[in-house]
């Protein structure tokens, strides 16, 4: 004869609870909508659907508004996703805390801004590749900066020192921007000169105002938001722009032009989880990072 429970149903589910019911819950949060929660899951968004009314059912709780424009928390939903959130860090630092064991072969996964990565970091690690062989480089070019707690990257390269808690940063060294283009603008007036805007995702850094302070109030001919497309713009002779000097110094198309104004330059950061700062894998990559910015500082100055 069955042994009979006291416990209610709800009880009884959390016992069956996973961290793939949590990493669902957290992902459509925090995207509002299944497609998008879909694509970041690597999954359909019928799925997604099918995972989270599951949960609701285990815990017998609501915890999304089906609402035509998306799926919004309810007020349950809202208290339970701090909670959620704590066992995402504790999942992840669980993954850190394995990796930091294991040894050389394996994936590193680094975050870099797509100018550096593509136009600087690339070329020079493909050249070095016997240093690290056998590991597999995750190269993530991006503008946003990697969630280091959330694994969004094992280690970061950053034009800015990072301001999270909790986070191992080491300048490595700094990045110069100037003022480039074609040599036909020589022969053009100050005043009557064209320039080369930065896009709304380019906005953030402090090379924007330098740009504002070199047009003087012209209007832009041309916004983009990657530098792989201002520096093309620039050098068919479209306009004036700022570039990064190991973008622009070496290519014959272009000329650098006095700015009038004092020289900027970004500081260039390496930032790791403290977890990981013992990985072999991890702590080999940092070190060629290290030494590739050192080794290029005339060009990256």
């Amino acid at each position: 004869m069955q042994k009979s429970t006291n416990l209610p149903v709800a009880a009884l589910a959390l016992d069956q609870l996973s961290w793939d019911d949590v990493r669902y819950f957290l992902c459509l949060a925090r995207s509002g909508s299944l497609s998008a929660a879909a694509r970041l899951l690597a999954v359909e968004h019928s799925t997604v659907a099918r995972r989270i009314g599951a949960l609701e059912t285990a815990i017998q709780l609501r915890l999304f508004d089906r609402l035509p424009r998306g799926w919004q928390l309810t007020d349950e939903g809202k208290t339970l996703l701090e909670a959620a959130e704590r066992i995402e860090l504790e999942a992840h630092a669980f993954g850190r805390a394995i990796q930091g064991m294991t040894a050389m072969q394996g994936t590193v996964r680094l975050s870099a801004p797509p100018a550096l990565s593509s136009h600087f970091l690339m070329p020079l690690m493909a050249q070095r590749y016997k240093e690290w062989e056998g590991i597999q480089l995750d190269l993530v070019g991006e503008i946003r900066a990697a969630n280091l707690h959330r694994r969004d990257a094992d280690l970061a390269l950053r034009l800015s020192r990072p301001e999270e808690p909790g986070l191992m940063a080491r300048r490595l060294g700094s990045a110069g921007y100037g003022l480039y283009g074609s040599s036909r603008w020589k022969r053009v007036a100050c005043a009557k000169r064209q320039y080369i805007g930065y896009g709304e995702a380019l906005q953030g850094g402090p090379h924007r105002a330098w740009l504002a302070q070199c047009a003087d109030g012209a209007p832009y001919v041309l916004a983009a938001s990657d530098f792989a497309i201002l520096h093309q713009a620039c050098r068919s002779g479209l306009g004036l722009t700022i570039l990064p000097h190991f973008i622009a110094r070496n290519d014959e198309a272009l000329i650098e032009f006095d700015s009038g104004l004092d020289a900027m330059q970004r500081d260039i950061w390496l930032t790791v989880h403290p977890d990981l700062r013992r990985s072999p894998r991890v702590q080999r990559i940092a070190g060629l990072l290290a030494q590739i910015v050192q080794e290029q500082a005339a060009l990256l100055d």
